[in-house]
């Protein structure tokens, strides 16, 4: 490696080296491309990306589902400061352009790739209206999304199942992909519905894609909810039947059976109509908590189905009582000698809507199914953090420190679901193809040096729900940019990475 990028690849090679890793008995493999994140929202506050580089992760795609930090207007700093809170704990927020955010983003150890969230952009033109918008307020939109593909966005990212990109219709996003067609940029969707409404949510996704003529990525592939267990053979082939008739699509997992999400996207969709503001009033009323819990015992958790009990819902954030995280939902509510609805609904509103939860709403069987495909890419979810910082006191999803070893190690190793060449695509050459990334996700000269190695025999991933903060084994070397960045399992304080932009040098 010479200058950030290799410049050969040998048996042996003469001349001296100013540094020689012994890498004999492991893997080699290039960076893995972790394909869904939200690090943007915690790179600033954990620039080392601890719990990324740790498990092999060398470039992040941020500004998933519909969230991102950019852009914000004039005047609507504060809205997105009560939007984003949930997502974004102790996250500086400022009025700011796409162009100048990604201009001004941190240093950090990771390259990143970063998109423009449709939330963020029909939040700061419409706040949280359940309408569609006029003319005027889709063209601004179309204008924000314009500026930030020229800026260098990927493109442009969804979160269709929580308001306000839940009350947006087809049409809409579908208006938004023409721009990204021009621009040449890509879509990634969190789709309407991953639980009763899958296949009609993913068929939604399909349709923008093949009209506008743009890549799309479904992003988390799942079926929540106990009703739809079982079928996600039949989701993958209706992925493939579009894929063989040309339509430009692909998709991810985390090999986890639980999510995390903010408290507030359980509850039906018209309770966020105005606002939060408007929603922590609505909850206060005795009378739309019974139509809250009406409607959960009938449809289950919107997006998530139903769950056997309230046990599959557990605290992972919560501002004004930090003693409920790692409680379930249905043990806060015993404590409180209340009903889970209840129970929620007081939450939120102590916390001003900023709770976060996991939720256990998947099956093994699926997970695993998704895993096994060849195809299907590997993206964690997660976010980049630390054991300690600002969030400390939060327990984060183990997708955030264990998807890459846990792929390799339990679905690989352990279960042999797929070979370690297959896996290892998924994690990096695929993932890039996806992207468009010109000149990562292989080994080969004239590539930039991000490289990850790692012993197959004992690499896995060691963080649990209950204890999250917990570093994966078996990976000992990590390279950005030509940069070791993990020294012998150990974090060098390097932070090579870069800010890859559409339209660049290295992304088509």
């Amino acid at each position: 490696m010479r200058g950030g990028r290799i410049v050969a690849i040998e048996p042996g090679l003469p001349g001296p080296a100013r540094r020689v890793i012994d890498a004999r008995g492991r893997v080699v493999a290039p960076g893995f491309i972790d394909i869904k994140t939200h690090s943007d929202l915690t790179l600033p506050l954990y620039p080392c990306a601890e719990s990324k580089v740790h498990q092999g992760v060398t470039t992040e795609v941020v500004g998933s589902c519909g969230f991102t930090a950019a852009p914000i207007l004039p005047g609507r700093l504060e809205l997105a400061q009560q939007y984003l809170a949930a997502l974004a704990p102790g996250l500086p927020l400022r009025e700011t352009t796409f162009a100048d955010y990604m201009d001004s983003f941190p240093t950090t150890s990771v390259n990143t790739v970063l998109q423009v969230g449709h939330n963020t952009l029909r939040l700061m033109v419409m706040g949280l209206e359940d309408r569609p918008p006029t003319v005027y307020e889709l063209a601004v939109m179309q204008h924000l999304l314009q500026d930030a593909l020229e800026a260098g966005a990927l493109g442009l990212s969804t979160g269709l199942f929580t308001p306000p990109g839940a009350f947006a219709e087809p049409d809409e996003i579908a208006a938004l992909a023409r721009v990204l067609r021009h621009q040449g940029g890509d879509y990634s969707t969190h789709i309407r519905d991953e639980a009763d409404g899958s296949f009609k949510a993913l068929r939604e996704a399909i349709f923008v894609a093949e009209d506008a003529g743009v890549h799309v990525q479904v992003v988390h592939l799942k079926l929540a909810g106990a009703d739809n267990w079982g079928g996600g053979g039949r989701l993958l082939a209706e992925i493939q039947a579009a894929r063989e008739r040309g339509v430009s699509i692909d998709c991810d997992q985390y090999p986890y059976t639980t999510a995390m999400t903010p408290l507030r996207a359980v509850l039906p969709a018209w309770a966020h109509e105005g606002g939060i503001e408007r929603m922590l009033q609505r909850l206060a009323d005795p009378k739309v908590r019974a139509d809250i819990r009406a409607e959960i015992g009938a449809r289950g958790l919107r997006s998530w189905g139903r769950v056997p009990t309230w046990d599959a819902v557990r605290i992972s954030h919560s501002p004004a009582s930090p003693e409920n995280v790692g409680r379930t939902i249905a043990d806060v509510a015993a404590r409180r000698e209340s009903d889970p609805v209840e129970t929620l609904c007081d939450l939120l509103i102590a916390d001003g809507g900023a709770t976060r939860v996991l939720v256990a709403a998947m099956n093994e069987a699926d997970v695993s199914t998704f895993v096994a495909a060849p195809w299907v890419l590997v993206g964690s979810d997660g976010r980049a953090v630390a054991p300690g910082g600002p969030l400390a006191l939060e327990r984060p999803h183990p997708s955030s420190y264990g998807t890459f070893p846990r792929v390799l190690g339990h679905y690989v190793r352990t279960l042999g679901l797929l070979t370690l060449p297959q896996a290892v695509y998924k994690m990096t050459g695929g993932a890039a193809q996806a992207l468009g990334l010109i000149d990562r996700g292989l080994l080969r000269a004239g590539y930039a040096a991000d490289i990850t190695v790692f012993d197959p025999a004992t690499v896995s991933d060691r963080a649990t729900y209950d204890d999250p903060h917990r570093y994966p084994a078996g990976i000992s070397h990590v390279v950005v940019n030509g940069v070791v960045v993990i020294d012998g399992g150990r974090h060098t304080g390097a932070m090579p990475g870069r800010v890859l932009r559409r339209g660049s040098a290295g992304v088509a």
